[in-house]
């Protein structure tokens, strides 16, 4: 196909967009990029009880802070619109009406309770349960009948016999025998379209040339070919089809809520910067090549492509994910990572935003940068710096309430008191001979109940460095206070 490239990325958001769905989108974003192609964005809300605009507006948000800008779409318009389905649905109506002149399509009476009945009557016999064609040819009187009966028809697709086969720029070629696909239907009884119709009128209609989506799809494509035949596209202007590799957890099934953290909202509030989780998601069925892990939004634009996408299942690893996320924060500037990290600190309630309290987040970022792995770790690690009532967290008191710690304490304190030039070079050398050297202690021992005292938790930035960033007066109050506990 000779086109110029055009991809779509078009979820249904009932709920937060997952780790399948921006991997799916970041697919088609980066081979959109990478071809000069366009990224389209559309919404399949039909189901208006399931997707709402709350989460039609969280999923343009999510797409917005990842990076994944699109060429035609909401709030970026275009000559194909409108881009969401529940907009559409005259056009459907008109294409099932179309379908049903041509001969390509059928009004159905069956009830869900006979379809069942003759489910359960082929899987008796050892056949494949689908529709069994009883509508397809109905005589006037019975279309008569059943009307007078008040049964709400359904609109079906004929299924011709035979097989389709498509290639898959994935997969190779793939074949269904259509009598695994029976006559399926288009739209409801309410009159509502169906994926299969809305979905395959949308791609013809707004010109995608290429179909990147998950595995889970596969066997819908010989529907949407049929769909395309019935709208009377020529076999050469078919869509291209990739299908993904599905995601699966650490315990080899499918990637769910069960087996591991799926929105991708939870990785937004958890602290993993947007380029990180693209990058990681990214390496879930593509490699760049070279066996490298770390690549930037503008490499994966010029790497990408679907020749490089793996048919195997990938697994998510949380620890590679977290790896990734640490070397993308230790690759921020201190300007990059304080305005990252301001949310989180304000959002904890560790600080209220004022100029001080701004520069003294700014000071400690240097001494935690190549420390931690998510952003969310953070307001933990600095809020002793902040808090206006001091107090050592529960657990952490019985390591600083015995003998031995107050010895530990009490030598500190005397040592450290007439300290002059309070620097964290000075405190190490004042401690280290005191501590290490006199006192005979391991550093564990002699530096952990100091921590405590000093920060409160067991968990702190470098010790020396906390005790420069908090001053010499607050030092010594907080030791002088786990004396006296």
């Amino acid at each position: 196909m000779d086109k110029k490239v055009k991809v779509r990325f078009a979820p249904s958001p009932s709920g937060d967009l997952h780790v399948g769905n921006i991997r799916t989108a970041l697919f088609d974003w980066a081979y959109a990029r990478h071809t000069g192609g366009t990224f389209l964005f559309r919404i399949e809300d039909t189901d208006r009880s399931r997707v709402t605009d709350e989460y039609i507006a969280a999923a343009i948000d999510t797409l917005k802070w990842l990076g994944l800008t699109w060429d035609e779409g909401p709030e970026v318009g275009g000559a194909n619109g409108p881009y969401l389905q529940s907009q559409r649905l005259d056009i459907y109506a008109d294409w099932a009406r179309k379908f049903i002149d041509q001969g390509d399509a059928y009004f159905c009476y069956c009830t869900p309770d006979e379809l069942e009945a003759r489910r359960e009557a082929q899987r008796a016999a050892n056949e494949a349960p689908g529709y069994d064609g009883k509508c397809r040819d109905l005589s006037p009187q019975e279309i008569k009948d059943y009307k007078e009966q008040g049964r709400e028809a359904v609109v079906r697709m004929r299924m011709p016999a035979g097989e389709t086969t498509f290639h898959d720029e994935i997969r190779g070629d793939v074949t269904f025998d259509h009598k695994f696909v029976p006559d399926f239907v288009l739209v409801r009884g309410d009159g509502s379209p169906l994926y299969t119709l809305a979905v395959a009128v949308d791609d013809v209609m707004m010109g995608v040339t290429h179909i990147l989506r998950g595995e889970d799809l596969l066997s819908s494509t010989p529907r949407q070919i049929r769909v395309y035949q019935a709208m009377g596209l020529a076999k050469a202007d078919y869509p291209l089809f990739a299908h993904l590799p599905f995601v699966m957890g650490q315990d080899n099934t499918k990637l769910s809520k069960r087996n591991g953290e799926v929105s991708i909202d939870w990785y937004r509030k958890a602290g993993y910067l947007p380029e990180a989780i693209c990058n990681y998601l990214a390496l879930l069925g593509w490699a760049p090549g070279d066996d490298r892990e770390n690549i930037t939004m503008k490499e994966l634009t010029e790497l990408f492509t679907i020749e490089k996408v793996n048919s195997s299942p990938a697994r998510f690893d949380m620890k590679k994910l977290d790896a990734i996320n640490g070397d993308k924060i230790r690759a921020l500037t201190l300007d990059e990572f304080l305005a990252w990290t301001l949310p989180f600190m304000t959002n904890a309630g560790v600080i209220s935003g004022s100029d001080q309290e701004i520069a003294l987040v700014r000071s400690a970022l240097p001494i935690i940068q190549e420390r931690i792995v998510t952003l969310g770790e953070i307001p933990q690690m600095l809020k002793f710096l902040f808090v206006k009532k001091f107090q050592v967290e529960e657990e952490s008191i019985p390591k600083i309430n015995d003998g031995a710690a107050k010895e530990v304490l009490k030598r500190t304190l005397a040592d450290l008191s007439p300290l002059q030039e309070w620097s964290h070079s000075e405190i190490e050398a004042v401690l280290r001979k005191s501590l290490i050297e006199e006192m005979g202690l391991k550093p564990r021992i002699a530096f952990g109940a100091v921590r405590i005292a000093v920060t409160g938790s067991t968990i702190s930035p470098p010790l020396f460095e906390s005790m420069e960033l908090l001053g010499k007066t607050l030092c010594i109050e907080r030791i002088e206070s786990a004396i006296s506990l």
